[in-house]
């Protein structure tokens, strides 16, 4: 098999099996490495002149992943944060392929010694009560509508789900039972069980009781 033959069968590898069956990667995950290769293959379609079914892995050389990654900074305005999270996306590739086809082991080498830039990590800040009080409050909760807002704004502060992972809830997720409580899959497919607060759990039953007149409308993480 020649090497422009092998780059998209090992692409299409990398993902059906490297990340979905064995890493069992987050639909997140896979999301965020099918753009990079998205990205990667039209600049080398760009750059290279080379269709995405012609590129050989012999392409996908250290200068050339540098010179795409320079690219997202310059052309794209991407972020050091996000430069380094396409270079983690292809050196999992390049450690795929590593076992894969060990002929290219020199290469790949290299490309797996890129580093990552060191950028100031922002500190993390959190919501004062008055700050929190404030956004509860701007809800109109004489409105249904301003009443699933508030439902929401309340359960994610208390709850500290992002936001992915709150739009991502299913009904079955949310216990409001004895022991109540919401059951997410989060990053890295870690699992969690965060206990709901007693004024929390007041909310989301009032809210179940109001939407069944909405049924249309039910956010998926609020059960009807």
């Amino acid at each position: 098999m020649t090497g422009a033959a092998l780059l998209p069968a090992l692409i299409e590898r990398f993902f059906t099996q490297r990340l979905v069956h064995q890493s069992n990667a987050s639909p997140h995950t896979v999301a965020s490495y099918r753009d990079t290769f998205r990205l990667l293959l039209k600049f080398a379609k760009a750059t290279l002149g080379v269709s995405p079914s012609r590129l050989e892995v012999s392409n996908l050389d250290a200068p050339f992943i540098v010179a795409f990654l320079d690219d997202l900074e310059a052309s794209r305005s991407a972020s050091i944060s996000t430069r380094n999270l396409r270079l983690t996306a292809i050196r999992a590739f390049f450690r795929f392929i590593a076992f894969e086809e060990p002929a290219y082991s020199g290469q790949i080498q290299r490309v797996l010694a890129i580093p990552g830039k060191r950028h100031e990590k922002r500190e993390v800040h959190f919501l004062s009560r008055p700050e929190m009080e404030a956004i509860l409050a701007a809800p109109d909760r004489r409105t249904w509508l301003g009443r699933r807002d508030y439902t929401l704004l309340l359960f994610a502060m208390q709850t500290g789900l992002r936001i992915s992972e709150l739009i991502s809830l299913d009904r079955e997720a949310v216990h409001l039972g004895t022991g109540a409580h919401v059951f997410c899959l989060g990053k890295g497919r870690k699992e969690r069980r965060t206990p709901l607060a007693k004024h929390v759990r007041g909310a989301l039953c009032g809210f179940r009781g109001d939407a069944g007149h909405h049924s249309d409308l039910i956010p998926a993480g609020i059960p009807n």
